[in-house]
């Protein structure tokens, strides 16, 4: 059967090209058929990919919380560990000086805290609350 026949007209043979034509016309039909079909399926499969992800990062999120929150628990917990040490040690202070602060131990205490103060600058109030500026 020749549908389509032509002459190259150089050695007067005749080509026919019907058949391979309709096989690839066919073949590109099938293809953009076979896709028109698979688009729904693969719509839903992307979707539901899609919500496995964002359940999976949730689920992550989740753990991270409550790992954060039981850093925060245990730090916490130091902390309160900490300050009964501090207390403990606050107490035992006060035991050995027999529970009597005088005022010359509280003078100690200011001067032993002035160790600790980066400024060097002493400021002494006089009787009208005012600095010495200079000292001969």
């Amino acid at each position: 059967m020749k549908l389509f026949a032509t002459s190259n007209g150089y050695d007067g043979k005749t080509t026919y090209y019907a058949t391979g034509w309709i096989a690839i016309v066919l073949v590109i039909c099938c293809l953009v058929a076979a896709l028109l079909v698979g688009c729904p399926s693969y719509n839903v499969w992307q979707q539901e990919m899609a919500g496995k992800a964002e359940f999976a990062k949730a689920e992550q999120n989740r753990r991270i919380r409550i790992e954060e929150a039981k850093a925060n628990l245990e730090a916490e917990k130091l902390n309160a560990q900490a300050e009964i040490e501090r207390a403990k040690g606050a107490a035992e202070a006060i035991r050995i000086e027999n529970g009597s602060i005088t005022p010359t131990y509280i003078q100690y205490l200011w001067v032993r805290q002035q160790n600790n103060v980066p400024s060097k600058v002493i400021y002494i109030p006089t009787e009208a609350n005012l600095p010495i500026l200079e000292a001969k």
